[in-house]
């Protein structure tokens, strides 16, 4: 059975979660079966909800309902629990270390093997902005036709429809952190 605390911070969380997901509340409330004005209200912490509809609240906004009641300030991400990623490419191992609904950006780390990388054919991303800080080794990135390289320490961004490739030219494993704004998500 499931017991829904009297919380008013549901509501709000609820909210957070929506709008992480860039969804309109008339989208949601649609999804859900709710009218619009209920479901503004209810995000303001002004109405309660019953059972039913909070269960077809989480499915319209794909997610577990144990989701609303862990919020918090900050959202961890465990080193055991990070999700690894399949991108292409070849020598890598990539991992994603912001939560997996999180749509305003998107946190990867990279380990790349010595003439590991994107592969030679260039690519872009859909989204804004792409920022890259190389943490250890040697990282060569090319952007629209000019080439970079880094060392520990260095950072680089750039236009996410910019044309790119990457590669470790070095002989040891490079480490790097990706970040992206917005995160690429299953919408996109």
């Amino acid at each position: 059975m499931i017991s829904i605390p009297d919380s008013p911070g549901l509501g709000p969380r609820a909210r957070e979660l929506r709008r992480r997901r860039r969804l309109s509340l008339t989208e949601v409330a649609e999804r859900a079966r709710l009218t619009k004005g209920f479901l503004s209200r209810f995000e303001r912490g002004q109405v309660s909800i019953s059972v039913a509809s909070l269960l077809r609240l989480c499915e319209a906004l794909d997610l577990d309902v144990a989701d609303l009641f862990g919020g918090s300030a900050g959202r961890l991400v465990r080193f055991e629990s990070r999700a690894r990623l399949e991108f292409g490419g070849s020598g890598m191992t990539e991992y994603q270390l912001t939560p997996k609904d999180e749509s305003r950006l998107l946190v990867l780390l990279s380990e790349i093997e010595p003439g590991g990388g994107s592969g030679h054919e260039p690519y872009t991303l859909p989204v804004d902005i792409e920022f890259v800080h190389v943490l250890k080794g040697l990282f060569a990135i090319e952007a629209a036709g000019e080439r970079v390289e880094m060392r520990e320490g260095d950072s680089f961004l750039f236009p996410g429809d910019t044309p790119h490739t990457f590669t470790n030219p070095g002989d040891e494993v490079t480490r790097v952190l990706w970040v992206l704004s917005p995160a690429l998500t299953a919408r996109s």
